[in-house]
């Protein structure tokens, strides 16, 4: 019995003398939430794209289900769902006739076909507007209906590239719903790349971080955070032309800041309290008006810095990672 969902070993890809994935290597168990973190440029969506046999990898192998997906390629991508970054649905189009023509190309028997349609609106919870045409939907809405297309030919594996971008917190909480239920009831393995880190902390079993193409840490949540040893978190909010000066305080008092696009945070170590209280003192002596200052223990984002030199929001990478290529742009 194949113990994982998806293996992958010593992966590299290399783009002529850049080299996008430099020797990953994960395993992914069956009925797991793995995400998978990086900076922008990290090589999350090539590996991705690897994954699916969208691009040949330069040296590497990959089993989805013990399939060799370099061998038996077509084999091993009727294991997997995708859901896209981008969403795409038919506007003019109802979300039943939507799902009906992704399970034709599937090529689902039509003595079934109604059957999975129902199945996939009611996990989506669509079933009351099946008749409703999808380009009146909202961008929640869109997005469920676009993972529901995903499982219309019953996948053990889903991957999802950054499934709750530009959703709002009310509708990312839905797909989280959805993406738990398809875990949770249905066995389906989720692999997801994310730019929110409190989303891969509320969502993911393990979590691959990494950074210039190279996995620079593996683990739980909790795992990663007990790995670095972080202590409690200082961070001060305030306007962009501020923050250098916020930074030369937090050296002054012994921390050792990173200053991100709206914020300064440094791990406090010892004495956190009177560590806070100085900064306060120093902030008002020097007239720096900031938002907030606030004290808090480690988290994903905090781990995912500490790790990286970068927020996940932050577009630092050196090169365009290949989600370009998935849609046409870029090289």
């Amino acid at each position: 019995m194949v113990d994982y969902a998806i293996e992958i070993g010593n992966l590299v890809k290399r783009f002529g003398s850049l080299t996008a994935v430099n020797g990953v290597g994960l395993k992914i168990k069956k009925g797991e939430i793995f995400g998978l973190l990086g900076p922008n440029g990290a090589g999350k969506s090539t590996t991705i794209n690897i994954i699916l046999g969208l691009l040949a990898p330069t040296s590497g192998k990959i089993y989805v289900n013990g399939i060799d997906m370099l061998k038996e390629p077509e084999k091993a991508k009727g294991q997997i769902g995708i859901v896209t970054q981008e969403t795409v649905v038919e506007p003019e189009l109802t979300a039943e006739d939507n799902l009906r023509i992704f399970g034709r190309l599937y090529q689902i028997p039509n003595n079934e076909l109604q059957k999975d349609i129902d199945f996939a609106l009611r996990l989506a919870d669509l079933e009351g507007f099946r008749k409703a045409y999808a380009g009146t939907f909202s961008g929640g809405m869109k997005r469920r209906l676009e993972t529901a297309k995903a499982l219309m030919h019953t996948p053990q594996i889903i991957l999802l590239d950054e499934p709750t971008t530009g959703l709002d917190v009310q509708n990312r909480t839905k797909i989280w719903e959805l993406l738990r239920r398809i875990n949770k009831e249905q066995g389906v393995t989720i692999l997801m790349t994310t730019q929110y880190l409190e989303e891969a902390d509320q969502l993911c079993d393990r979590i691959a971080i990494i950074d210039h193409g190279k996995l620079i840490a593996l683990g739980t949540p909790t795992e990663l955070r007990q790995k670095i040893g972080m202590s409690t978190i200082v961070e001060v909010t305030a306007d962009r032309d501020l923050l250098a000066k916020i930074s030369q305080i937090f050296k002054k008092v012994g921390l050792e800041p990173k200053v991100l696009s709206n914020s300064v945070v440094a791990p406090a170590g010892t004495k956190s309290v009177e560590k806070v209280e100085r900064i306060l003192k120093l902030l008002s002596a020097s007239r720096i008006n900031a938002h907030n200052v606030s004290m808090h223990e480690p988290t994903i984002d905090d781990v995912f810095l500490k790790l990286t030199g970068s927020s996940a929001r932050d577009d630092t990478g050196q090169y365009k990672d290949s989600r370009s290529m998935m849609f046409g742009r870029g090289r």
